[in-house]
């Protein structure tokens, strides 16, 4: 009588006469027949991911046992494990068909109720002890805590609506490739493709020249790089990392897009500050498209419209129910601030884009950014795994199936130039003003020095001293230290040892880092913007007197306050934008000061309104006090110098003269942002915010260094 085995040991009896060939036992072929049969149902149209998954499970499991189970002789293993190569074989070419499936193979897909239950079944056919049996779901409070909420509109939409079906349809085919790079860590060579770019490499897809058939209100008219992506768009092209230079109208571009693509029902992830904006910029671009925005707990949500904006500070409430309301698109503006994995919401924009994927085989994803990378190469990691081009340690299928059609390995010469143009053709688009906006006017940044009060200038100069003397004492110990251990003397040009400099400013500045207290160089660069708080403000007024509206951007709300009230004893009106307002509070004064013609200054956070934001309406921007990067001072600049400006635009930097702000003003200026490099083909050097912090550190002690030395 044949003989089934258990994963227990046990054995269980065929009736007589029911035995069957050895090749015909077993769960090997319940799996063949099982794979023939889904491929079989995608060649037709009809898609079943349950079965698929349980198939994949279940050959994972059996490969696994084979290779374990030492009562096999290695010819029997031999035979076992091509059975199980073919009924792979068989997988990979459905999913190549169905791109989908891919990420029901990874570890961590989620299995569902029926997956489990049709898990059993196939092993019960296949003579295998089965799983214990699925229990029915039992209420429990979500992971996420008692912040969650489904707004009631929502549910209606849910039961509802028929766009809640998943839909697979539209998937290209590729046919499957040879995994020759299967066993290669590519995710730092792709990343390093573009750290070290050539200069002048290209950093676009090819776009169409043809304006695709969009509906556009009349008063409103594409430029040509905008109709470029909405071509892309509607000849299929379904991810984009939209990275043109801020001010070239990239909201418009994903709207238009979404409709291009009738990527409805469409989510755009926004910050705070620019939530009412995009709402107006749906209403003036698709105005035959509803919108809904989430505050708070989403009372006022309509489930039925076919935008739904919210912002990153109120998504944690929402993710759950977003994750399943069936959007065809995703679009996440300022996409850099997604950068750390570590963050809520980062995980949770993540989350979303993985559970779209599930539904939907191609949606519309798009990541939007003026500045896609300002610290670190590394800031591409989230944004590539929103758009689903890579995972968290290996490139996605369609970038995995391009590097395998380049025919070259890492090890190649040629290999990183073609991994940045393979992950480039994925959907980077970048592009610069001077290229495709000649009509906005020129810009500038004109440096203002300024003398401090008297008194407050003798306190920043002794504590820059204090600060310089202990630079220098932690110089001379490390020397000293070094000479006792092992008799080396410095070496290096008049006597200073410069890679000794920058090891030592290192230090203190992980250690001022670390420091909520004392005279450090974080201290001293606020008690600087402090100190030049009024004297901004000033020349504000007069600018605003005598050349129109100002836009005023200060880091620390102290130096805000202080401006608002040297403005309000001058008489001269002005709004502010800050990040302790409430949207209603932040988009009135936001109006206020672009339509009321008695609103002369704009007050606003770095931080808050640093990004996003249109304030074309004046041409002069002043600096009160400096950013640490180069790319955090353009985005600033760039409220005001965009497409629609007609002005020249000056940025006037405040530089308290005698003090370290003109050494960090120098510093800024001589380092390109990392976007430069990486997108833009700039042979300038890069530099991050830690870059120039430790570089202003070690020509302060460079500095007393000399001094000491003369």
């Amino acid at each position: 009588m044949a003989q089934r085995q258990r994963r227990s040991g046990q054995t269980r009896t065929d009736r007589p006469g029911q035995r069957r060939p050895r090749d015909n036992e077993g769960i090997l072929p319940v799996l063949a027949k099982a794979a023939r049969e889904v491929e079989s149902r995608v060649q037709r149209g009809q898609l079943d991911r349950t079965r698929f998954q349980v198939i994949a499970l279940l050959a994972r499991e059996e490969r696994t046992r084979v290779n374990n189970d030492a009562s096999m002789t290695e010819a029997q293993r031999d035979v076992q494990l091509k059975r199980l190569d073919g009924i792979a074989t068989i997988l990979a070419q459905t999913a190549t068909r169905e791109p989908s499936l891919f990420t029901l193979l990874a570890e961590n897909a989620e299995i569902s109720d029926s997956a489990r239950r049709l898990k059993r079944e196939m092993q019960i056919a296949g003579g295998l002890e089965p799983d214990p049996e699925v229990t029915p779901p039992q209420p429990a409070t979500d992971v996420r805590g008692e912040r969650q909420v489904v707004p009631k509109s929502v549910v209606r939409a849910q039961l509802s609506n028929p766009f809640l079906t998943p839909d697979f349809t539209g998937t290209e085919q590729r046919r499957p490739t040879q995994r020759r790079l299967g066993g290669w860590e590519l995710i730092t060579p792709l990343l390093s493709s573009f750290e070290n770019a050539a200069p002048g490499a290209p950093s676009c897809m090819a776009l169409p020249e043809a304006a695709p058939s969009v509906r556009l209100p009349p008063e409103l008219e594409l430029m040509p790089h905008q109709a470029g992506l909405l071509g892309a768009a509607a000849r299929g092209h379904r991810t984009f990392l939209l990275a043109d230079e801020p001010g070239l109208g990239k909201t418009a571009q994903a709207l238009l897009a979404a409709q291009a693509a009738n990527a409805y029902p469409l989510l755009c992830v926004v910050p705070s500050v620019v939530k009412t904006n995009w709402a107006r910029e749906a209403a003036q671009w698709t105005p035959s498209r509803s919108v809904t925005v989430i505050q708070g707990s989403g009372e006022e949500v309509d489930g039925f419209a076919d935008i739904v904006l919210v912002n990153y500070e109120v998504l944690d409430r929402h993710v759950g129910w977003i994750a399943t309301h069936g959007f065809r698109g995703m679009v996440v503006d300022e996409a850099h601030f997604i950068k750390n994995k570590k963050s809520q919401r980062s995980q949770h924009v993540l989350e979303i884009a993985d559970r779209i994927r599930q539904r939907v085989a191609r949606p519309l994803l798009m990541a939007l950014t003026g500045t896609p990378l300002i610290n670190d190469i590394d800031d591409f990691r989230a944004i590539w795994q929103f758009l689903g081009w890579i995972d968290e340690k290996a490139p996605g299928p369609e970038l995995i199936t391009a590097l395998e059609e380049t025919g070259l390995t890492p090890l190649d010469r040629g290999f990183q130039p073609a991994a940045r143009q393979a992950v480039i053709d994925l959907g980077i688009v970048r592009r610069r003003k001077v290229d495709v906006a000649k009509d906005i006017p020129a810009r500038r940044i004109a440096d203002l020095p300024v003398e401090l009060d008297p008194a407050a200038a003798r306190s920043l100069r002794a504590a820059e001293r204090e600060l310089a003397l202990r630079l220098v004492q932690r110089y001379d110990a490390a020397v000293a230290a070094r000479t006792e251990r092992s008799g080396e003397t410095i070496e290096g040009t008049e006597g200073i040892d410069a890679e000794l400099v920058q090891r030592v400013a290192g230090w203190e500045l992980s250690d001022a880092a670390e420091s909520s207290s004392g005279e450090n160089v974080f201290a001293m660069v606020r008690r600087i913007g402090q100190a030049k708080a009024n004297l901004a403000a000033d020349y504000a007024a007069q600018l605003a007197r005598n050349a129109g509206k100002v836009v005023f951007f200060a880091k620390h709300v102290d130096v805000m306050d202080a401006a608002s009230a040297l403005l309000e004893s001058r008489g001269v009106r002005y709004a502010s934008v800050r990040g302790d307002q409430t949207p209603a509070v932040r988009q009135r004064n936001i109006d206020a000061f672009v339509n009321d013609s008695d609103v002369a200054v704009v007050i606003c956070s770095l931080t808050a309104a640093g990004v996003g934001l249109n304030l074309q309406v004046a041409s002069n921007v002043v600096l009160a006090e400096l950013s640490w990067t180069n790319a955090e001072q353009t985005q600033a600049i760039d409220r005001v110098h965009r497409i629609g400006q007609t002005e020249p635009v000056t940025a006037w930097r405040i530089i308290a003269a005698q003090t370290i702000d003109a050494k960090i003003a120098e510093i800024v200026d001589s380092k390109a942002g990392l976007a430069a490099r990486a997108l833009d083909g700039s042979e300038e050097e890069v530099g991050s915010s830690a870059d120039v912090q430790l570089e202003a550190l070690a020509a302060l002690l460079t500095e007393a260094l000399a001094d000491r030395h003369d």
